[in-house]
This record gives C-alpha cells, structure tokens and sequence, in this order.
C-alpha cells in the first residue's frame, strides 16, 4: 500500500468514514461479482420485503437508506414533488446521515423500489446520480445502489442482477 492510500485509509477510519468499496463492488461502487453471501442475503431481503409489502398495482418511486430487514429511512419520490438533482442530492444525504446516527455497523445500503420492469428508468438515474453525490460528499466510497420490483434487483451502473420467479422465505 503506497502512502496516499494509507493516509486515506488512516484518515478514513479517523473520521468513522470507511474510505474502501465494500466486497462485491467495484471502485465506482458498481457492484460486480462474486457479490459477498451476506450482501446477497440483505438484496435478496430487500426484494422481499417489498414483495411482501407492496401489493398495489401503482405506487410512488420509494428511495430507502439503511439496512433491508433492519433500520432504514424511506422517501416516497412523488412525481408532482420537485425534481432537483440539488435536492435529491440533499435527501439521500439526510437519509444517509440518519443512518450513521442510529450506530448501525454495517454500511448502509440504497434501493429504490418502484412498479414495472429492472430496466434503467429516468427516474433510478436521477436517483443514482443524486446517490452518487451525496456519498461523494460524505466521503464515502463505493455506495450500494439498486432498483427493487417484485421479482428482483438490479444495479443501474453495472447491469448486474438477480431475479426470482417465486420468491419465499428461507
């Protein structure tokens, strides 16, 4: 490790902000394979979750910040609300920060759950970019973002995915 990196890293855990991508992500915090078993288990939860809960046909973009299964934050992104990448940006901050604030120890997570298929949507980019600004901001690296349906998730940088024809508890 040259001494840039480990002065980042230092400064990193000084500041409590962990400076490295998690495991199964890539340096712009894409994830890619192998994807870690736990990291898998939380997308998997989140999937779940919101097939078990959402049952509506129609509902509003929901953009949650935290830990599926566990403590987390949701926004309902409602298309006659203002659509400002400044103040999207500043929503996932708040939401990030809220996070930090409970003490949960493992790094929080973004997924937005919506109707219709996993392909990119205008709004998951609007979201992944204001995601993207507000880690930057914080200083974070490496991000988790994906789009939750019923039937899967999906990272928007990466393409990369899972999908579930029936999906039940373990």
């Amino acid at each position: 490790m040259d001494e840039p990196d480990r002065l980042s890293s230092a400064a990193g855990r000084l500041s409590g902000v962990d400076q490295r991508p998690p495991a199964g992500s890539d340096q712009a915090g894409g994830l890619v394979e192998p994807l870690s078993p736990a990291l898998q288990a939380l997308l998997r939860r989140a999937v779940l979750d919101h097939a078990v809960l959402e049952r509506r046909r129609w509902f509003p973009t929901l953009v949650h910040v935290g830990t599926p299964g566990g403590a987390e934050s949701v926004f309902a992104d409602r298309p006659d609300e203002p659509t400002d990448h400044a103040l999207r940006t500043d929503l996932v901050a708040a939401l990030l920060a809220r996070h930090r604030r409970t003490g949960a120890t493992t790094p929080a997570l973004v997924w937005l759950t919506r109707p219709g298929e996993l392909e990119l949507q205008d709004v998951d980019a609007a979201w992944l970019a204001a995601a993207g600004a507000a880690s930057a901001e914080a200083g974070r690296v490496g991000l988790t973002v994906v789009v939750v349906n019923r039937h899967g998730w999906r990272d928007p940088r990466t393409g990369l995915h899972r999908t579930w024809v029936r999906l039940r508890r373990r």
